[in-house]
């Protein structure tokens, strides 16, 4: 308890799966937390819970590709708690595509939500942490910003781009102490990854790539995460952390 005391934290997709699981550790941890999402009904549950628990948490309607909100998510941040030390860019969404059958539609909007909310949302807090004296930024990349995947191209590209955006960007600003890490979730059993784990469907790939002898819950990543958050990885920036039973050990 205590690892992120003082700290105040901003969480996209925080509403369900790993984005709900990082704002209840972050706030168990002592984090002030802002927790975002467009599934509001999903997103004020999570908040009424977590508060019930004695934690400090804001739940805000947020699209991550409109810069107008994340401007109003990092001025509500600031204005109630003085500071943003943490960001953590969450939110994201599937597409299972092949190139060939993919519309190109569906790609921009992969590419909105995955990378542009990102890369925006780094945009306007950076200049936050530059106040603070320093910052940590996390990515939930994939381990599909790793390896190839079939059929996921979109998401996948998307998630390569993330992960070495987060390289380039911890080297610029790295001197003014402000740590940005991806981190590599694989298989993690969400409510996004849920319809693909029926039998028949994708779980003997998933089953034959992972290692370990289960998939990962959401809280597996959010310890990972709650570790380059806090102080005790300070002496990182532009590492991947990889969370994925031993998939890309092969």
């Amino acid at each position: 308890m205590g690892r992120l005391n003082g700290k105040v934290a901003i969480i996209t997709g925080a509403a369900m799966g790993m984005g709900a699981s990082e704002a209840r550790l972050f706030a168990q941890e002592g984090a002030k937390v802002i927790a975002t999402d467009v599934q509001i009904e999903a997103l004020n549950n999570l908040v009424k819970e977590i508060k019930e628990n004695g934690g400090d948490i804001i739940g805000l309607s947020h699209n991550v590709t409109s810069e107008d909100e994340w401007k109003a998510v990092i001025a509500e941040a600031v204005k109630a708690y003085g500071k943003v030390d943490v960001l953590v860019n969450n939110a994201g969404i599937s597409s299972p595509k092949t190139i060939a059958n993919m519309e190109m539609d569906e790609w921009n909007k992969v590419m909105d939500i995955n990378l542009n909310g990102c890369i925006i949302g780094m945009k306007y807090v950076i200049p936050e942490m530059q106040k603070a004296g320093g910052g940590s930024i996390v990515n939930i990349s994939s381990i599909g910003g790793i390896v190839g995947m079939a059929g996921t191209s979109p998401y996948t590209a998307a998630k390569g781009a993330l992960r070495v955006l987060s390289k380039s960007a911890a080297v610029e600003y790295g001197k003014e102490n402000i740590r940005v890490n991806s981190v590599h979730p694989g298989i993690i059993v969400t409510p996004m990854t849920a319809p693909t784990m029926e039998e028949g469907g994708a779980l003997p790939f998933y089953k034959t790539y992972t290692q370990l002898p289960y998939f990962g819950a959401p809280e597996d990543v959010a310890y990972g995460v709650v570790f380059l958050a806090s102080d005790e990885s300070r002496f990182m920036t532009g590492a991947e952390l990889v969370i994925d039973g031993g998939w890309t050990a092969i």
